[in-house]
């Protein structure tokens, strides 16, 4: 189990809080992400943390390992499992769309966590993939700010070509980069 994961649960509202301390960030992500999400009662947010994103993309399921984060996505209004990506509580080809927004870099394995969302994405579905790109501008900046994030400690960032090859492997077609922005990268695929 990948040791971020007590991270998330210990500073769970340091997290959170992220979220109104850097809400230009925040709102510009969840602007691009508009675009990809298909906002129906059957999406998915695999890491769905404390459901900032689930909650503004009209998401209505989450997935996270984070008890504590759980509870406030519960209290913005996403169904929540306690669960990881590497193994989904769900029945095959139950979502019309599943997002995945930065917990690429936190999953213990993500080529399983790509074949699993493969499984419960229904055919013709979309997967969205967001994360900040290993040497990309934006996690080269995230690292070295001051103070140091506690959460990005324990990140292993991937490259684009990374990502796509494991979307690829998994079964997903159509796999390609919908955004790059100075290392903030958009990747989607449809099974």
């Amino acid at each position: 189990m990948n040791p971020g994961v007590s991270i998330f649960d210990r500073y769970a509202d340091d997290y959170d809080q992220w979220f109104e301390t850097n809400k230009e960030v925040y709102t510009a992500q969840t602007g691009y992400l508009r675009w990809y999400i298909t906002g129906t009662d059957n999406d998915l947010e695999i890491g769905v943390g404390s459901g900032r994103f689930a909650s503004r993309l009209g998401i209505r399921h989450g997935l996270d390992p984070s008890p504590r984060l759980l509870v406030m996505a519960r209290q913005r209004g996403v169904e929540t499992v306690l669960g990881k990506g590497e193994y989904l509580p769900y029945r095959a080809g139950t979502f019309n769309c599943i997002l995945m927004m930065t917990v690429v870099c936190f999953l213990d394995d993500v080529a399983q966590s790509c074949k699993e969302a493969f499984r419960v994405i229904r055919s013709g579905g979309t997967l969205v993939v967001a994360f900040m790109e290993k040497d990309g501008e934006v996690a080269l900046r995230e690292r070295t700010r001051k103070p140091a994030g506690r959460f990005l400690h324990y990140a292993e960032f991937l490259t684009a070509e990374q990502v796509m090859a494991a979307l690829t492997n998994a079964g997903f077609s159509g796999v390609c980069i919908k955004e790059n922005l100075h290392g903030f990268c958009i990747v989607t695929a449809r099974k």
